[in-house]
């Protein structure tokens, strides 16, 4: 039966209490983003698992949410040398977690000293998944079994693939003669819980060990192709799997990981098919070959060509007995540990443990009827079974949520994108998630149109891990190189500040980009790819004379200032930019400015130094010429501030949305953009991609909503049972999801038509997406709001704030009405063809 994760706590075994205000205060101190002040704990246990004492630390205090966490500890008493190592644990994570795309819960901290709890321990993130504790999948219809199945084949292919000298792992242990020191270890093992005052020895255990250590493979003698990365307990009730889509999400318990052979992984995960081991007072523990295999999980052969294909692996048809063999007889050894300190009362399965002992020696069993067998695995898999083969890359995509590609479909980011992604992502994570609470803090407070100071510190970190002005395309990041490095004076090429002009991103590449940043309101500006300073850089960088550029975009481009533009006027239908009424008059040297402007975003930043300005120098030209655009030193005389203005009640503070009165304001005629009468070309250009970085921005709030609304569903109770078991519930998150992809879809078809065919031909489906992405994230997020109650509303999570970010939206760049009439004359047009 599935039981997520959370079903499997249980109140702490006394056996296993721990010093719950050391353990406070250590948390406290070493874990990111704790809860406090003076955080309330909460600890359970978990029942899952017979090794190192597993507990969900619950941790909240007023005004700053509860959060969840796991601590993972080595088990009190007397235990086997180099057993229940969660040193190692934590080092594996680590690196897993920091350099690829193995799906494995984050790590925040380890703790050495025995004083604080007892034994060494590591605080890891919680993750609320399902795992599968039967491998037969009782109550899971045929076709999920199998997606269940072929998501662990290539999880497990996944930690294979790994480059572990890559990811610092490479001394993590000795890739040769893995079998033979293996074989060694565990008859150790078991000779050292076994006789003498404890459970008695079984013969047939050390005739096993005997025939292993004369059959270790020829291949195992060598480092080459086939080791790696070995995850060493690869099983399913080992992988938290996803609540609501058929994927792994966290492998877990990496207590026996190392380096080594490889294929002892498969064969340890290819037992259900021998052997089952799921404690109980039954005698028969046959596998599925001796029980049949239930409806739609896939024949072992099936299960083994999805592992080599997505691993690029040989079939191991060769030296299959050996490794079942002894995946069979390291089992043994580990039943027979658990039984023995069940003896003695310190494991950590509770009275499953007890059958611990019955399970080894069937175990021996079954391994010694299996060696004596002709034949255990066909030579080559059916060709039924045959899977096509596929790029190892292709995987990775899948596990990010990529669109895949060629025969599988059409967007896949590069492997230089994946790995932005990954950094950003983590970033997010480790510094700004954690942030966000203090950044609400200082701006609702009476310093709130002041800088946080922690901002400026994070921009600096992103700047020196290369997550800096990403959005910068590729042509435009080449004219403001030509232009600003002609004489060497500001920037050179190939030094670090050449990072100021992006990372050589097309539109569709920062789209996956993009979208991550906007699962945070905070975010953008952190990486120095916020609106409208996105905007202003762009028409800089594509329409800017070099003095311009010099002047004002490397200020702008090194995050040292920021930025406003200032094109909506109160008294007129903005939407229709000929209605425009400021006015900009060439008075000799200078334009002088009059009018009055609002929603000016950003402007009330101390840091706002320059504003984009349009507005009409002839009144009497042809209507799309009469606008121009100009860039006008907010410190001009005349430029006066009025007010912040208020989106559904956020103030959006320090950032800010101005209404701004310009009076006979004089600026250079050098000021002028591209010329006079050039306004409406300026805005098309700009607003192409602007547009579409506000939609992939919703398409990450999105995401984050969906996420906080299945945390949450999965977490309260109503009506007797978890939300997530409505099926109101069901069918809502359901539906969000399809619109969620499709607009994902639109929008990266948006991105890629922009980079091939322009602004002008890609203007049609650039308004679709514009249509789309706000409509659809107002949905996803009024339905998180939904299931969150009262507390969706309030500002204690950031739902209210993302939402009202995209209702604003449907109106800035132009309100839906605009972008549907666009839509409409491109398919009249069509049909007039």
């Amino acid at each position: 039966m599935a039981k997520l994760t959370s079903g499997l706590l249980r109140p702490v075994d006394p056996a296993h209490a721990l010093d719950e205000a050391a353990l406070l205060r250590y948390a406290a101190a070493n874990v990111p983003g704790f809860p406090g002040p003076a955080p309330a704990l909460a600890l359970t246990q978990f029942g899952h698992g017979q090794s190192n004492p597993t507990y969900c630390i619950q941790a909240s205090a007023p005004g700053a949410g509860t959060r969840r966490y796991v601590l993972r500890k080595k088990p009190p008493g007397a235990i086997l040398q180099s057993a229940h190592a969660v040193e190692r644990e934590y080092q594996v994570l680590k690196a897993l977690g920091a350099h690829t795309d193995v799906p494995v819960p984050k790590v925040y901290c380890l703790c050495t000293d025995a004083s604080v709890i007892g034994t060494p321990f590591y605080i890891m993130e919680y993750l609320e998944g399902i795992i599968y504790p039967d491998n037969t999948l009782p109550g899971v219809t045929p076709s999920k079994r199998r997606a269940i199945y072929f998501s662990t084949a290539k999880t497990l292919a996944a930690i294979h693939k790994v480059d572990v000298n890559a990811i610092g792992l490479q001394k993590y242990g000795r890739r040769y003669n893995y079998c033979k020191r293996q074989v060694e270890r565990w008859e150790k093992q078991y000779l050292a819980s076994t006789g003498e005052g404890k459970p008695s020895r079984y013969q047939r255990m050390l005739d096993l060990a005997r025939w292993l250590k004369e059959n270790v493979p020829e291949e195992d003698s060598s480092a080459g192709a086939g080791t790696g990365l070995v995850h060493g307990d690869f099983r399913a009730d080992n992988l938290v799997f996803h609540p609501t889509e058929d994927r792994v999400i966290g492998v877990i318990d990496w207590e026996l990981s190392t380096l080594g052979n490889q294929m002892c992984d498969v064969a340890y995960s290819c037992l259900p098919y021998i052997f089952d081991a799921t404690p109980s007072e039954r005698t028969s523990y046959g596998g599925f070959q001796h029980t049949g295999i239930p409806d739609g999980i896939p024949q072992l052969e099936e299960y083994l060509s999805v592992y080599c294909s997505f691993s690029a692996r040989p079939w191991p048809a060769e030296n299959w007995k050996f490794y079942i063999a002894f995946s069979l007889f390291r089992g043994a050894s580990i039943y027979a540990g658990v039984y023995h300190r069940w003896t003695m009362g310190n494991a950590s399965g509770g009275e499953r443990a007890k059958f611990a002992g019955r399970i080894a020696n069937t175990m021996v069993d079954c391994a010694c009827d299996f060696i004596n067998r002709e034949n255990v695995l066909q030579e080559q898999p059916s060709m039924g079974f045959q899977v096509s083969a596929a790029p190892w890359k292709e995987f990775g995509r899948e596990q990010e949520g990529s669109i895949p590609t060629k025969d599988q479909g059409k967007f896949v980011p590069s492997e230089k994108v994946m790995h932005l992604r990954k950094k950003l992502m983590k970033f997010i994570e480790d510094h700004i998630y954690p942030m966000e609470g203090e950044f609400y803090k200082h701006a609702q407070s009476t310093s709130r149109w002041t800088i946080h100071p922690e901002e400026e510190t994070l921009k600096a970190l992103a700047k020196k891990e290369g997550l800096w002005n990403l959005f910068i395309p590729l042509d435009s990041a080449a004219r403001a190189r030509k232009l600003l490095f002609e004489d060497g004076s500001l920037v050179s090429p190939g030094s670090s500040n050449d990072l100021l002009l992006g990372a050589g991103l097309t539109n569709l590449e920062y789209g996956y980009l993009c979208e991550i940043m906007g699962r945070s309101v905070w975010a953008p500006q952190i990486f120095n790819c916020g609106a409208p300073d996105t905007g202003n850089m762009e028409v800089l960088l594509r329409y800017g004379t070099k003095e311009q550029q010099k002047q004002w975009l490397v200020p702008l481009l090194e995050g040292k200032i920021r930025s406003g533009f200032a094109m909506t006027e109160p008294q007129v239908a903005s939407s229709d930019a000929t209605n425009i009424e400021c006015s900009i008059s060439r008075q000799g040297d200078f334009y002088v400015i009059n009018g009055r402007k609002w929603w000016t975003s950003g402007a009330m930043d101390p840091r706002c130094k320059i504003l984009i300005l349009m507005g009409k120098t002839n009144f009497s030209a042809p209507k799309h010429k009469q606008q121009s655009m100009i860039l006008v030193d907010i410190n001009t005389p005349g430029v006066q501030i009025k007010r912040p203005l208020l989106v559904f009640g956020f103030d959006d503070a320090p950032h800010g949305h101005a209404e701004i009165v310009f009076e006979n304001v004089r600026v250079p005629v050098t000021n002028i953009l591209l010329g006079e009468g050039r306004g409406f070309e300026i805005a098309q250009g700009r607003l192409g991609p602007g547009r579409l970085h506000h939609c992939m921005r919703l398409i990450g709030a999105a995401e984050r909503g969906m996420d906080l609304m299945v945390e949450r569903a999965l977490s309260r109770t109503a009506f007797g049972k978890r939300i997530a078991q409505h099926g109101s519930f069901l069918s809502d998150l359901a539906k969000c999801r399809i619109e969620l992809e499709q607009a994902r879809l639109l929008v990266l078809e948006a991105a890629d038509q922009l980079d091939r065919h322009g602004n002008k031909r890609a203007r049609g489906i650039l308004a679709m997406a514009k249509v789309a992405a706000p409509n659809m994230a107002l949905k996803v997020l009024d339905m998180a709001m939904q299931v969150h109650g009262a507390a969706g509303l309030s500002t204690d999570t950031v739902l209210s704030h993302l939402w009202a970010t995209a209702r604003t939206l449907r109106i800035a760049d132009g309100p839906d009405e605009v972008h549907l009439g666009t839509i409409a004359k491109l398919e009249l047009q069509r049909a007039r063809l």
